[in-house]
């Protein structure tokens, strides 16, 4: 932060994320710095900081599956998979996993899911695919790809009466989101959410305690470590889709 309090980047033509991602000054509202415990590997904790605890919080505060209920993740990327951690944590007794990647299902059980689907091995709607496999429907869902079909998907899945739908991914300006209104009226419930409803500062301190008291497994979202000085090989990696989290060591 600037001893000026304000900031270098005054115009420009990107989102203020993008601007900030490799800003020599970021100007950071108090809200957003939290004070953890100082014993915490910060290089295991600073992933944290954006998609881990976006997933994580998406199932812990805002689908809230209870013990030993079906947990349906749509897109198993990192914040999916971290969404699947929180479903493990939770006690999910079923954690299925969609993806039109089967590619990502091995490295998935890593973090709890147990079944997978892919919706280009069926001639039928993925939310008919589940609801067969899991009576009527699974207990929560969590979307984690911004795709509008599989938000869609992710609300019809949900079992009538008690089924929760949680959209994390963010779909283009001109998606539109349409079901029928029978799906309402059967008491499916459809919620939405940034950041997993955590409030930066004054609630990552406790999943940081998560991770110190071994409830969260952060280590395996960390697939790469890189030097400062090599840092387009972290850009090479995400472009490719290859790995999960990139650890980047600025003293490096």
């Amino acid at each position: 932060m600037m001893a000026s309090q304000d900031s270098q980047l005054r115009e420009s033509p990107f989102p203020t994320l993008l601007e900030l991602l490799l800003s020599v000054n970021t100007l950071v509202h108090v809200g957003c710095v939290a004070k953890i415990n100082p014993a915490a590997p910060l290089d295991k904790v600073c992933i944290l900081s954006c998609g881990i605890s976006t997933g994580l919080g998406a199932t812990l505060n805002v689908a809230k599956p209870k013990k030993g209920s079906s947990v349906a993740i749509f897109g198993l990327g990192a914040v999916g998979l971290a969404a699947a951690e929180g479903a493990r944590i939770a006690g999910a007794s079923r954690i299925i996993g969609i993806d039109l990647n089967s590619k990502r299902f091995h490295e998935a059980k890593k973090f709890g899911v147990t079944e997978f689907v892919n919706p280009k091995d069926y001639d039928k709607p993925v939310q008919e695919v589940l609801a067969e496999m899991t009576g009527g429907g699974v207990d929560r869902s969590v979307e984690c790809t911004g795709s509008i079909s599989a938000m869609i998907s992710a609300f019809e899945c949900v079992h009538d009466g008690w089924g929760v739908a949680v959209l994390v991914g963010v779909p283009n300006k001109d998606d539109a989101f349409k079901t029928h209104p029978m799906n309402v009226l059967n008491e499916k419930t459809l919620k939405g959410t940034f950041f997993g409803n955590y409030k930066p500062r004054s609630d990552l301190p406790a999943v940081v305690e998560k991770y110190m008291n071994k409830e969260l497994e952060l280590e395996k979202f960390i697939t790469h470590e890189v030097p400062f000085s090599e840092i387009n090989k972290a850009f090479e990696y995400m472009l490719k889709g290859d790995g999960l989290r990139c650890i980047i060591r600025m003293d490096a």
